[in-house]
């Protein structure tokens, strides 16, 4: 096995029907399958394979493939389905060649199912890794099908004809092209692949007990009384019925083999159930059992891949789909799901459970529902596929713990969010065990920054309370989004004004003073002593007429993009038997006249959080509390800034020696096998490798050439900096090993004598630097996640980085787009943008450092932790003054290859 199969190993992936397919390379116990695949090839397609009917030539390509050990330079796959061995790539590279010529071959029964596109995404995966840049294939012109496969491919090919034959030759340039079609066929065999789960045409129950008071027969019950239009059968070794279903000894005994099992039986038993239903033929599992143990949980999984089963939970509430032509309730919750156009995806039965009656409460109901639980399998991820299709979503709330494949999630995310609102809940912000770092950089990237970069460059609304996402659903779901943060807040009682107007403020919305015309428009038709100036205050005495007048110019008016109306019940309007709450609500006038601007209520004596108040165009949310309300139209107002910004894409760079920077890391790791942090020159050399501007520096290993660096070294002022360095030193200040401002040969020279006198068998050399100008120091660096990948974090710098905590983060690869917000998002940036008299940094030159980081750590998987720390940054340019770069043996994991979980 080479070394590219060994990184590898084996996967599992679907086709486009939704098939499961196990992908992996190619062993010498191989040899008999592979032959026979070939000799049982249909004579039409073993000469297109092999320009020639030989059978022969089954048996040579048999032997190149399965030859142990593999050469040098081949790499070979098999996908197998179900056992049998379906289709065959492989590629073999000339010695010292970036080019290798590949070969594919799918199985006469499996063609049209996107199995050759799916090997080839997998070869070009492996070619990559080993440093391919470009394919070469040969075949015959006549043979359309396997160049349609090549041209659709999504990676740029060219054709060469020679007579009876094309000669075509594809390069491996990962682009934006190529990861959207990888990224739509993943999505149509993802979708095709949930059918079965969420539009199941039959349905069998496992572990549904005849007495009241059992999992399996509540949610039996559920699916009788939810209408569910299939075939629906119960599995119970003896009864013949239960609740009225027909009921039968085992799977295989079922009449017809169902689309879905739900399984609710002991976990000693799932392994059991599992191997049935994969024989069967079942195509998919919900499993709500609970307490499985490590064998049991790996043995139901192994099962469900070997038998192509997608797998809901386990551990799960269930799952629903309201669409009238399914009306699935497989849960056991205590009420049927409220149709509706919410998709909703927990792993949390209990926040599912509180969506489910939030949803019902506020009239928007789920058009489908799926408790993940353990989230064996299917994932958020899935589903935003599935509501992104389905045809009767507009809105999806997710509540995830977990990530399975952040990047793909990302990729996801940001194309689902474009077309409907993706609200979560931050769930896990304060997990206490995250690991102890040794760099300022690793300390500052906590799991709640790596989840809200996640969640910020996708465009997920993200909560912090289940509250908070009702109180955004209502409005995202019933209103049109504000275009800009401007508020007015308008009230019948000032000290409501107050509140509300304060909530906007605290929420980052504004509430603008309004100019004399539209104060004068206002106070013409609200009632004499009123006040215009925002809030505006229409006092108790407003009639309903006139705060409806007041609403409907401010929605009219250009000056606001949102209306706030806080209210509160007086005497006044009961008398009078006006109904202010209506004027919110009712605009007069055809639908084409109605309001256009976002309209919120608070009613300070609402009994419920949250609630839709009916209206002529629709509902207005109306909330209890103006800080709801508030955060609310925040949530709004950021996901209109995300929608009007166009997509970003990574900027290219100059100056980027990529090859070096890889050659360099494996010498390293070569002689430290464990990792570690580099030594200062080591670690200056892969900064230079991409461009990463660095204060000048000299490395000395005794005292003349301490003083020679200095020398050679020192600025217009004269003054050098000298800085201890031995293997495992991380913090300097702390240990005391600096000294600043050296003048002089002789002060350099009692530099060096301190340090080797205080640092006595540690000290293995010095690094000395000019004495830097004044800057505004910033700190810039990299944290590798295990599961996230990649997080870029800048901030606030210096010695206090710690105690002022004033950074923000980024996942790698990092887009124009997200730089630019990098650098705004801390506390700190006006300073950069000139306030406080300095005038503006070095802005482009910021972003270049920001964006090579991001290059560096995506290139590299091997890159841990780099500490740039402090970066200084001028009018004029920025440098590193001190970095750290710690490297792990780590293999790249191609997060956007097509693979199950």
């Amino acid at each position: 096995m080479s070394d590219t199969a060994k990184a590898i190993r084996t996967v599992h992936a679907l086709l486009t029907d939704g098939t499961t397919a196990h992908i992996r390379p190619a062993v010498p116990a191989d040899h008999a399958r592979v032959r026979a695949f070939y000799e049982e090839m249909s004579p039409q397609n073993l000469r297109l394979r092999f320009f020639g009917v030989s059978r022969g030539s089954a048996r040579l390509a048999a032997d190149r493939m399965c030859k142990a050990p593999a050469p040098a330079g081949y790499h070979g796959l098999v996908a197998e389905i179900g056992g049998q061995l379906v289709g065959l790539a492989e590629y073999e590279r000339a010695d010292g060649s970036e080019l290798a010529e590949i070969a594919l071959a799918v199985g006469d029964n499996w063609h049209h199912r996107g199995l050759g596109t799916l090997l080839l995404e997998h070869l070009v995966s492996a070619a990559r890794a080993a440093g391919i840049t470009a394919f070469t294939a040969d075949a015959l012109s006549e043979n359309h099908e396997v160049l349609k496969v090549f041209a659709d491919l999504g990676l740029r090919t060219a054709r060469r004809f020679d007579g009876p034959e094309v000669h075509c030759t594809v390069q491996l340039t990962e682009d934006e092209t190529y990861l959207t079609a990888v990224e739509e066929r993943g999505r149509a065999s993802d979708v095709a692949s949930l059918v079965p789960v969420l539009r199941p045409r039959s349905v069998a129950v496992v572990g549904a007990g005849r007495k009241p008071g059992s999992v399996g027969r509540a949610i039996l019950r559920n699916l009788c009384g939810g209408g569910y239009t299939g075939r629906l059968y119960a599995v119970h070794p003896k009864a013949t019925a239960i609740l009225g279903v027909h009921a039968y000894p085992s799977v295989t005994a079922l009449p017809q083999t169902p689309d879905l099992v739900v399984v609710a039986v002991p976990a000693a038993e799932i392994g059991a159930v599992a191997t049935e239903c994969g024989k069967a033929g079942v195509h998919a599992l919900l499993v709500v059992t609970a307490g499985l143990d490590a064998d049991q949980a790996a043995g139901l999984l192994t099962t469900c891949r070997s038998h192509g089963m997608r797998l809901v939970g386990p551990n799960c509430l269930g799952l629903a789909n309201t669409e009238d032509a399914v009306r699935l309730d497989a849960t056991f919750a205590a009420a049927h799901p409220r149709p509706g156009t919410c998709g909703v995806a927990v792993q949390s039965g209990g926040v599912g459970i509180a969506l489910l009656g939030g949803l019902a409460r506020l009239g928007i109901g789920v058009s489908g529902f799926v408790s993940l639980g353990d989230k064996y399998d299917v994932s958020g991820n899935d589903l935003l596929q599935w509501w992104e299709s389905d045809g009767s979503t507009d809105l999806a709330l997710l509540h995830l713990e977990s990530f399975g494949n952040p990047r793909a999630f990302s990729r996801t995310a940001r194309r689902v969010t474009r077309r409907m609102p993706v609200l979560t809940v931050d769930a896990g912000r304060t997990e206490a065990g995250r690991r102890a770092a040794a760099s300022h950089t690793a300390a500052a990237a906590t799991r709640t920054m790596t989840r809200q970069a996640l969640f910020t460059q996708a465009g997920v609304t993200a909560t912090r309370t289940i509250p908070e996402l009702l109180d955004t659903a209502a409005l995202l779901h019933a209103q049109p989004l504000p275009p800009g943060p401007r508020v007015a807040v308008v009230t019948n009682a000032g000290g409501a004004g107050v509140l509300a107007a304060d909530a906007c403020a605290e929420a980052g919305l504004t509430v603008p003073a309004f100019d004399a015309t539209l104060a004068g428009e206002l106070l013409a038709v609200l009632p004499e002593g009123a006040s215009a100036a925002n809030p505006v205050d229409a006092t108790a005495a407003v009639t309903e007429s006139e705060l409806r007048a007041c609403i409907d110019r401010l929605t009219a008016t250009g000056a606001v993009d949102a209306v706030l109306v806080a209210l509160v019940p007086t005497a006044v309007s009961a008398a009078t038997g006006d109904d202010l709450v209506r004027s919110v609500t009712h605009a007069p006038g055809p639908p084409s006249s109605r309001r256009t601007r976002t309209v919120a209520a608070v009613l300070l004596d609402q009994a419920e959080p949250v609630r839709l108040l009916p209206s002529g165009a629709g509902h207005v949310p109306a909330y209890a509390d103006p800080q709801a309300a508030a955060r609310a139209l925040a949530h709004a107002v950021a996901r209109a800034t995300w929608l009007a910004r166009p997509a970003g894409t990574v900027p290219d760079l100059d100056d980027i020696d990529s090859a070096r920077a890889h050659d360099l890391v494996a010498r390293w790791l070569a002689t430290h096998e464990s990792g570690g942090w580099l030594d200062p020159r080591t670690g200056a050399a892969l900064l230079d490798c991409y461009g990463i501007p660095q204060l000048p520096w000299a490395w000395a290993e005794t005292e003349d050439e301490a003083v020679i660096a200095a020398e050679r070294l020192q600025g217009p002022d004269g003054l050098t900096v000298m800085k201890a360095y031995w293997p495992g030193l991380l913090h300097k200040t702390q240990q005391h090993a600096v000294h600043l401002d050296l003048r002089g040969n002789s002060q350099v020279r009692a530099a060096w004598r301190d340090f080797e006198t205080r640092f006595s068998g540690r000290l293995t050399g010095v690094v000395v630097q000019p004495l830097a100008r004044r800057g505004i120091e910033l700190l810039a660096g990299v944290v590798q996640d295990a599961v996230f990948g990649p997080l870029v974090l800048f901030g606030l710098g210096g010695t206090a980085t710690d105690v002022l905590a004033d950074r923000a983060a980024r996942l790698a690869p990092l887009t124009d787009h997200d730089v630019h917000d990098l650098i705004t998002a801390p506390r700190c940036a006006p300073l950069l943008f000139g306030e406080g008299g300095t005038g503006p940094v070095d802005l482009a030159g910021l972003e270049q450092l920001l964006l090579r980081l991001s290059r560096m750590a995506s290139e590299l998987p091997q890159l841990a932790e780099a500490d740039l720390n402090p970066v200084l940054a001028w009018p004029d340019g920025v440098a590193a003054v001190d970095a750290r770069v710690r490297l792990t043996p780590a293999r790249a994991q191609d997060p956007h290859l097509r693979r199950l979980r």
